[in-house]
């Protein structure tokens, strides 16, 4: 198994998280604790010595461009005006965008999408360096429903996901397929066909976090230096040493 790329060696300070109705919660809820999101800054700030600030930036009903096909109907600031103001001006070491639900909903050319999507992790990139996450879309149910946003389909679905992996591996960005998380799972959205409950949110979050964990050696950094003196950590690391299998630390 190739080891993976360590792109975060320090606790995370600060995380603004970029998104539509999904990220934002809603009704769909019992608790706003419940929203993906905040599972998975509990479960930072489990880590870490020191929890992490947490900006919480999604809209309902976004889109990602002005030339979003759902945009007029969101009648609200898209991602590519906001962008500057909600995510550059807080300067985040963490940044995670959550985006393409809506705008695959509403039928977006993908290749438009990719362009919109490129231009902010651009730009976020340029101006404070984050550790930059990319979600898949989420799997969703409704497909005839509530236009402008029943437009898309599963295949569209898919097309996204698609150049979602391959615009994070362009611009090295952290992928958490949160689709796959879901697993195509009916029972994990909720009775409004968009939207993941409460088992839904648990399954994008922890999927979040393993994509996250997995390239940022800085959240094991409180349990390293808590373990480092304990008797057991000396006793296994005498045993491995006698074992000719020494610790060697790789990160």
């Amino acid at each position: 198994m190739p080891t993976p790329k360590d792109l975060r060696k320090e606790p995370f300070k600060r995380l603004v998280i970029l998104g539509e109705s999904t990220v934002e919660g809603g009704g769909w809820l019992h608790r706003i604790e419940d929203r993906f999101a905040d599972v998975f800054v509990r479960l930072v700030n489990e880590c870490q010595e020191r929890p992490m600030e947490y900006f919480n930036k999604g809209i309902g009903a976004n889109s990602i461009s002005p030339r979003s096909p759902g945009y007029e109907a969101s009648i609200k600031p898209s991602a590519l005006e906001r962008y500057r103001r909600d995510v550059i001006e807080l300067e985040p070491d963490l940044f995670i965008l959550c985006y393409g639900l809506n705008d695959m909903r509403a039928a977006m050319p993908v290749e438009e999408f990719i362009e919109d999507m490129a231009i902010i992790i651009r730009d976020v990139r340029d101006a404070c360096a984050p550790l930059i996450v990319l979600t898949t879309i989420y799997y969703m149910t409704g497909w005839k429903s509530y236009p402008p946003f029943d437009r898309g389909s599963p295949d569209l679905a898919q097309a996204y996901n698609a150049c979602i992996r391959e615009l994070a591996e362009e611009y090295g960005c952290v992928l958490a397929d949160v689709a796959s998380a879901e697993g195509g799972a009916d029972w994990v959205i909720h009775y409004d066909g968009v939207h993941a409950n409460k088992v839904g949110n648990l399954l994008v979050a922890h999927r979040l976090f393993e994509a996250v964990a997995q390239h940022a050696s800085g959240l094991a950094e409180r349990e390293f230096k808590t373990h480092r003196d304990t008797e057991w950590t000396k006793g296994t690391l005498a045993a491995r040493e006698r074992d000719g299998d020494p610790f060697v630390k790789r990160w």
